[in-house]
């Protein structure tokens, strides 16, 4: 009697997550661990005055199972021009304005993508994961829809995978999603938000300041989530 001939399981597909240390990056990274993806994280080292998120995205890439977590250099303080890397310029505290900020880094989402974009090519992964996000943001250019499928479309156009008939895909499952929705999301993951450093200004322990607009976004998401801000402030015991 003949028996069928057993298959080796197939292989997780392999997506790059581009992974800043923040609340949106680790809550990508949750979602594309729960869709089945094996994560290789990418993080740059870019000069930004809070390079303290940097230490929260080793932690999270260990507590979201990513597969690999990679750490690149980039000296864009040599250029400045955004208050993230020229400490010369002053942070805004007084609350979100209307308009593109200091914080804006010129061109930061297109350097990272294409950072992420080469190592996906060389993986042979079809899938990158960015946490973006268009309704609670601080109106950066990059962070836009529009920006996201023009990056998209590139992508497949400049590299040998994609011409070859690997088509790949960018992801940004927050884009849409308002920061009371993203933490209700990433605290059904399982997201230790807690472990994450979104502050322009932390110190060196990840401690936040409260009052930059990355603070006051996150602070006024967790209340309008209805969910305890585990964020550590600098006034706080």
């Amino acid at each position: 009697m003949n028996t069928p001939a057993s298959h080796p399981p197939e292989l997780p597909q392999r997506a790059v997550v581009l992974l800043s240390g923040g609340l949106d990056s680790a809550t990508t990274l949750a979602i594309a661990h729960a869709e089945g993806f094996d994560c290789y994280c990418l993080s740059v080292d870019y000069g930004q005055r809070h390079r303290v998120e940097l230490d929260a995205a080793a932690r999270l890439a260990k507590k979201l199972a990513a597969r690999e977590h990679r750490v690149l250099r980039l000296a864009l303080g040599e250029f400045g021009g955004s208050a993230l890397t020229d400490q010369t310029i002053a942070l805004p505290v007084d609350g979100v304005q209307p308009g593109i900020p200091v914080t804006y880094v010129p061109a930061r989402n297109t350097i990272m993508l294409s950072l992420a974009l080469a190592w996906a090519e060389v993986l042979g992964s079809r899938d990158i994961f960015v946490g973006v996000n268009a309704v609670d943001y601080s109106g950066y250019p990059d962070c836009r829809p529009e920006y996201i499928a023009s990056f998209e479309t590139m992508a497949n156009l400049a590299t040998k995978a994609a011409v070859e008939g690997a088509r790949l895909s960018v992801h940004a499952p927050l884009i849409a999603l308002s920061k009371a929705e993203i933490i209700q999301r990433g605290s059904a993951l399982g997201v230790d938000y807690g472990a994450t450093v979104s502050c322009y200004q932390a110190d060196a322990a990840g401690r936040a300041c409260g009052v930059c607009d990355s603070c006051r976004l996150r602070r006024e998401g967790f209340a309008a989530a209805g969910i305890a801000d585990p964020t550590r402030y600098f006034d706080a015991p």
